[in-house]
């Protein structure tokens, strides 16, 4: 029997449009493997969310392997030494990977390099990472002209069959995901993820079936909260139950603005991955380095602040568009993606609270949290980054409730201000704001006069 070969697996969880997968396949006997390793990325360990998600898809991907009598081998620790261990164990001819871009990812793809036979793979994005450069040969910083650039490598390859596995002679030892504990107990705060989500490459491909429906509407209804308009395939591409490469195509009978829009969305996320291969610590560090002398309200040391972030994390602010998407986030671990703009800019410019506290906060509470996409949005929002608003665009919440028609959003996540008619819904001032509904902790005026004061004082 040819000597097997391991597949490490990541963010990558699919059979189908797999190459690292389709390549060890056609070589010999296949052994996938995870490895847990809470170690190397450091402050950004996966968050709570994700893992409820990490979870469902390894146990999803795992039944998915055993159609073809096959399994997933489980293993904890630093994934260089777990990686070498099992290639030892097995007697592995080489490594197959679909290349990662997170620091953390890339260090540890250089180090397993040194030690073992190493097949990188390109799959997890549009074109591989510097496919789309400047006449000049240098990466882009500004989405715009990115993805026109882009265009010149697409459309992708066209999507690989799921291969057709072997076994090894014998599996070596693996852990249960039982063992992981990545589902939470004490409280189980994710009743509210079961009921919304459906988790593995299956579901993945159910969801953008049922999203094909409506993509000619996805871009105006991707704005309105109260409509279903959003794809919510998110989650599902971050952890790769689903690839780039089958979205695009599967948009290739659909034309007019909303499948365009929607393609803009994919193209993102190569522009989010471009920025990180550029500045690996984006998602830490501000661009703009005037920044680092902003006047920011600091919930450490500032207890206004920190009672300020706690109410925003718990969608208490008294802004009901605002409160309606945080406590959406915390109910089902995602948030309607007009609503994350507007929740960001009230952290940001109301209440003058550091950027890096709602990316961290994101981090740990979204299914989808991703370390490219979760920074360069938080930077584009926040004015500190190498392609964003200006700090003195300053959304008003309710101007943009009222825009977007958020009344039914607001119902569903704010029950307490249900009764209110739509006239009253988005600013329950007065007699109208029901006893159990917080004052706003500050007013958009003030807020927006004490934002710009403070950006006044970085040109000084």
């Amino acid at each position: 029997m040819a000597e097997p070969r391991i597949v490490w697996l990541r963010r990558d969880l699919r059979l189908a449009d797999q190459p690292a997968f389709f390549a060890a396949a056609q070589a010999g006997p296949v052994i996938p493997v995870y490895v847990l390793d809470d170690d190397r990325p450091g402050d950004h360990r996966m968050g709570g969310a994700a893992r409820w998600w990490l979870h469902h898809s390894l146990d999803a991907l795992g039944r998915g392997l055993g159609r073809h009598h096959s399994r997933l081998v489980l293993r904890r620790g630093d994934c260089v030494e777990q990686l070498c261990r099992l290639a030892k164990e097995t007697g592995a001819a080489a490594i197959h990977a679909i290349r990662h871009y997170e620091p953390w990812w890339q260090d540890a793809e250089k180090e397993l390099a040194g030690r073992v036979s190493l097949c990188p793979h390109d799959g997890n994005y549009l074109a591989p990472p510097g496919a789309a450069r400047t006449g000049g040969g240098e990466p882009y910083k500004i989405f715009t002209p990115f993805y026109k650039a882009l265009q010149e490598h697409l459309p992708p390859r066209d999507p690989l069959p799921e291969p057709q596995l072997s076994r090894p002679e014998s599996w070596p030892d693996s852990d249960t995901l039982e063992d992981w504990g990545l589902l939470p107990s004490h409280p189980d705060w994710a009743r509210g993820f079961r009921h919304a989500w459906d988790v593995g490459e299956g579901a993945a491909h159910a969801r953008l079936e049922e999203f094909l429906q409506s993509v000619a509407d996805y871009e105006t209804d991707r704005n309105l909260p109260s409509v279903d308009g959003s794809s919510r395939l998110s989650p599902h591409l971050h952890f790769g139950e689903i690839s780039p490469a089958q979205l695009w195509h599967a948009l290739s009978g659909h034309r007019g603005e909303g499948a365009a829009s929607f393609r803009r969305e994919i193209g993102w996320r190569d522009f989010a991955q471009n920025v990180i291969c550029q500045f690996p610590d984006y998602p830490r560090r501000n661009y703009r380095q005037q920044f680092d002398r902003f006047p920011w309200r600091d919930p450490a040391t500032d207890d206004a602040a920190r009672h300020d972030l706690r109410a925003w994390q718990r969608g208490r602010t008294g802004y009901p568009i605002v409160d309606a998407g945080m406590r959406q986030l915390w109910t089902m671990g995602w948030m309607h993606n007009r609503v994350r703009m507007i929740a960001a800019s009230f952290l940001i410019k109301h209440l003058l609270i550091d950027w890096r506290q709602g990316e961290r906060w994101f981090w740990d509470t979204l299914v989808d949290a991703d370390y490219g996409n979760n920074g360069t949005n938080w930077q584009w929002v926040s004015g500190t980054g190498v392609d964003s608003q200006m700090f003195g665009r300053i959304m008003a919440p309710l101007g943009q409730s009222e825009k977007f028609d958020a009344a039914g959003y607001i119902r569903e996540w704010v029950p307490e201000l249900a009764d209110l008619p739509d006239g009253e819904i988005h600013d329950p001032e007065g007699l109208c704001r029901p006893r159990d509904y917080p004052a706003k902790l500050i007013g958009h005026r003030e807020a927006r006069e004490r934002a710009l004061a403070a950006a006044a004082r970085i040109r000084d």
